[in-house]
């Protein structure tokens, strides 16, 4: 029976070997298989080679008789297990045996006896065994799923029920001498190993009119399913469309809808989920899918029932997923429509005849699952239409508002509710922008406003939070106003004017800043995702309300700009938190953007309130993602007159200059673009003075005339345009703050439209080259354009070369300062010490002394008048303690007229001046001394 096995079995010779590698060390084949100990003894009286042999012999009856004898033998013999070196070999035995059965059917039983020992642990005699003998086992398990093609039913189920052992191993009563069961899950890897899923999925074409053997097949696959290797096995052979295709075969027990279901999803779960879906899109599959789920629906009424229901759910979920399922073709997404509006539409439907909703669990995962699948239906255009047939829109509106339980009726539980509730609005998030016109028409806006005001009401409410709808929302309303925000967002992101006027006829721009300033509050105290969320998605919202219309930014700046403020002033660190604070902060810069610029009012609000400041200790952060806006908006603000003074007198750290910051940002972006400058940021190339390393890469591309060339683009991307515009508007002289290095740069800004202009010209140029040959007018006026970039590109180096050689004269100049100081308080020093050393020498040497006296005298007498003072008196020129060597006294008394030349009022001494306590004192101890 060759056919049963695509691969010939080994023969007995090397069913008998050893496949370790290499001869024994007393070599060869006999030595091999002789037994190794004597506890080998009870195997000697069955030989496999001579059963093997007398099997392939055939002819009288009595040499059947004696077959089937000794078949039973060998079972007999391996009735408690067989051994690793023995399982080809028995391999082979079951090959004859299955083509034998083919024309005796009394081989049945033997053989199916012998599928039976493969459901027994294997025996082995050494460790090693399992790796030596893994070739040959992998190989004899596989064979189990080519002997499935024997016509036998009984052959068929053992097989399966062999299989199944491989799962719930137990070990027989009693051991072989000598032996050990090999590990637990050896069979199943061996079986992953040889493809044994695989050859079990094709043999379900031969019991696919066998119900009982099918049933077992399932039970076979559901086993193996559970490794990822069999898995993958499976889906090779084109599993999953051959399961879902029996999902509908007649069976009372459901068994067959319970394992081809359980299979699909361990498919799902443990192979290619792309795969799987790949091969269950078809018409033919999705067809039953959906018969067997409204079977599922209508008639089941038991819990497994219920549950085997919703993992169908699921599967169909994921093949919603993909738009080229047939799931609208089938009719599938319109009957799961109808079924998730079933409660909330109270119409009556065809489809869903019969089917009752107990609010059981079940039941509200079978819910929540059909809501899902509207909200993936609503990614799908062609599906649009039967959301719309099918009353999507008011079923979800449903759930905007307060749970009302009746008492008495049943109803879904206040958690439940809440799970529904958030679930049904996220949904509403994705099926409104496709179904405007029926948001419009259900008065969607006025609902989701006025839910919104219950959001920060007082109205007492505690949210579970359990669903993954509802975190962050556990005891309060937060989940709530997340998902309504979100849905407002998606609907206010069509840019529908329709959309836009029916909210601010409703007053939402001041409602929106009331639940703003509600949650900014609420973030002072714990900051955290949902939050952030929501401030976010109203600043964006209002950014989209007030865009391009004056009245609705007015309606904005009388409470807008200070709750704004405050966002600007956020903490930096903040910003690398992960928790969304740099969305937040763009969220807010978008909405400065499109609420304020453009009305003076708005404008002269945010400037008064130092907004022009706030935005330049931003743009001072030298933040990548930041800067671009913030000049963007620095720009559009700089058209009103009162910019211009706030920019100039703002100061940062270091006292930095806003032209400074500006400067700094400007070589920054010229680094990252790859603009060439020298050393000290001159223009190094003067005939494409800005132009970046990308626009040197690219080649000369003509295009038409509507299309931008690669340097109008770079105006666009770059922020060097930004800082022109700023500069244009604080002008380039007399700038404080600014170093020669801020010079140099500066003369390249004053000449960037210059450049700009130059860089286009040489563009067209290169087009023109590209295509054709000039005029020898056109030719010269090119060149001349070219020639007068260049020119300016060199006055602009000589400029900077005077700014630097001007800089390096003031730096010499100084440095001559600082050293004429330098030399001074040296000569200073110099002459302190030499006094210091005179004075030593006239205290330590008398001769010196005499010498200092001496000189002294002779510069005294050369400092007197020559003319001699008529009644003048003689003052003494001499130092007291002058030959002491240690210092004079403080007081020197002089006598300024003897007495008797004064009469005798000034001889009287009581009424001559008293002298002062202190100089008295001074005297005294002068005296003394």
């Amino acid at each position: 029976m060759a056919s049963l096995a695509p691969a010939e079995p080994p023969g007995p010779r090397a069913a008998s070997r050893s496949p370790a590698l290499g001869p024994s060390r007393s070599g060869g084949e006999r030595r091999r298989n002789a037994p190794d100990t004597a506890q080998d003894a009870p195997l000697r009286s069955v030989d496999l080679n001579h059963v093997i042999k007398l099997l392939k012999g055939s002819g009288s009856k009595d040499l059947e008789e004696e077959q089937l004898k000794t078949l039973k033998k060998v079972v007999k013999h391996f009735e408690n297990g067989l051994p690793l070196k023995n399982v080809a070999q028995i391999t082979e035995i079951l090959n004859l045996c299955a083509e034998k059965m083919i024309e005796r059917e009394a081989f049945t039983e033997p053989l199916c006896e012998l599928i039976k020992l493969f459901g027994l642990p294997f025996q082995k005699k050494k460790s090693s065994d399992e790796v030596n003998y893994s070739v040959e086992i992998s190989q004899s398990i596989a064979q189990l799923g080519y002997l499935m093609r024997v016509p036998s039913s009984q052959v068929k189920i053992q097989i399966c029920k062999s299989i199944v052992s491989f799962y719930n191993m137990e070990l027989p009563g009693k051991l072989l001498s000598g032996y050990q069961p090999t590990s637990v899950n050896y069979k199943i890897q061996m079986a992953e190993e040889g493809g044994l899923a695989e050859a079990l999925v094709l043999s379900l074409t031969l019991v696919e009119n066998q119900l009982i053997e099918k049933l077992w097949v399932l039970k076979a696959l559901q086993h193996l399913s559970t490794s990822g290797v069999s898995c993958r096995q499976m889906v090779k052979a084109q599993a999953a469309s051959r399961l879902c295709l029996y999902l509908n075969g007649a069976d009372p027990s459901g068994q067959l809808v319970f394992r081809s279901s359980d299979i699909l999803w361990s498919l799902l779960e443990n192979a290619s989920k792309e795969e799987v879906v790949n091969q269950l899109s078809s018409l033919e599959c999705v067809h039953a899918l959906k018969e067997a789920f409204v079977d599922l629906v209508t008639r089941g009424f038991r819990h497994c029932d219920h549950q085997l229901r919703n993992d169908l759910l699921v599967i169909a979920t994921l093949l919603a997923e993909n738009p080229a399922v047939p799931m609208i073709e089938s009719g599938f997404a319109k009957l799961l429509i109808v079924l998730a509006t079933f409660t909330e539409v109270k119409l009556p439907n065809p489809l869903v005849k019969g089917f009752k909703l107990t609010y059981s669990d079940e039941d509200f995962e079978m819910k929540k699952l059909l809501f899902n699948i509207i909200g993936i239906l609503s990614k799908d255009p062609s599906a649009v239409q039967l959301l719309s047939e099918n009353h999507v829109m008011p079923a979800l509106l449903y759930y905007v508002k307060l749970n009302h339980r009746k008492p008495g009726l049943p109803d879904w539980s206040a958690a439940q509710y809440e799970e529904l509730q958030l679930h049904a609005i996220a949904v509403l998030a994705s099926v409104a922008p496709v179904l405007v016109d029926k948001y419009l028409s259900c008065q969607a806006n006025t609902l989701l406003l006025v839910f919104l005001e219950w959001c920060i009401g007082p109205d007492p409410f505690f949210g579970r939070g359990h669903s993954f709808h509802g975190t962050g929302g556990r005891g309060n309303k937060l989940a709530q106003m997340r998902y309504s925000l979100r849905v407002l967002r998606s609907v206010v992101a069509l840019y529908d004017d329709a959309v836009s006027i029916n909210l601010c006829d409703q007053g939402a721009i001041s409602q929106l800043l009331d639940i703003l300033k509600y949650a900014a509050d609420k973030s002072k105290e714990k900051e955290d995702t949902v939050l952030l969320e929501i401030q976010a998605d109203i600043l964006f919202i209002l950014s989209v309300l007030c865009e391009n219309d004056v009245l609705r930014k007015e309606i904005f700046s009388c409470e807008g700009i200070d709750t704004l403020i405050p966002f600007f002033k956020m903490d930096p660190r903040k910003l690398y938190s992960g928790l969304g604070h740099n969305c937040l902060l763009l969220s807010a810069l978008d909405c400065l953007w499109s609420c304020v610029i453009g009305c003076y009012i708005a404008e002269d609000s945010f400037i008064e309130k130092q907004g022009i400041s706030l935005l330049l200790d931003l743009l001072a952060l030298k933040e990548k993602n930041l800067c671009n806006i913030i000049l963007g908006i620095l720009v559009e603000f700089s058209d009103n007159p009162k910019t211009t003074l706030h920019l100039s007198i703002w100061r940062g750290k270091r006292d930095q200059t806003a032209a400074n910051l500006l400067i700094q940002l400007w070589r920054q972006e010229e680094l990252d673009l790859g603009v060439r400058r020298d050393q000290y940021g001159r223009i190094v190339d003067t005939k494409r003075p800005i132009v970046t390393s990308f626009q040197k890469l690219q080649k000369a591309i003509p295009v038409p005339a509507s299309c931008p060339s690669f340097a109008i683009m770079e105006v666009a991307e770059s922020i060097r345009a930004k800082i022109y515009s700023l500069f244009c508007k604080l002008g380039f002289e007399n700038l404080p703050g600014l170093s020669a290095k801020d010079f140099v740069t500066l003369a390249i800004i004053q000449r960037y439209i210059d450049f700009k202009v130059g860089e286009v010209w040489s563009e067209i140029c290169a087009e023109i080259e590209e295509e054709f040959r000039p005029v020898s007018p056109d030719e010269r006026a090119l060149k001349v354009i070219s020639e007068i970039t260049e020119n300016t590109g060199r006055t602009v180096v000589a400029l900077q070369t005077e700014v630097l050689e001007k800089q390096h004269h003031d730096i010499i100049q100084e440095e001559k300062k600082v050293y004429k100081k330098i030399q001074a308080a040296q000569i200073q020093k110099e002459l302190q010490k030499k006094s210091w050393e005179d004075f030593l020498t006239r205290t330590s040497n008398y001769e010196a002394l005499k010498k200092a006296k001496i000189l002294q005298e002779t510069l005294i007498d050369a400092s007197r008048s020559k003319a001699k003072i008529e009644n003048g008196l003689d003052h003494s020129t001499d130092i007291p303690g002058l030959h002491k060597t240690i210092r004079p006294d403080r007081f020197v008394p002089v006598d300024s007229m003897p007495r008797e030349h004064h009469g005798g009022l000034l001889a009287d001494t009581q009424h001559a001046p008293g002298k002062s306590s202190v100089c008295k004192g001074a005297l005294k101890k002068d005296q003394k001394r």
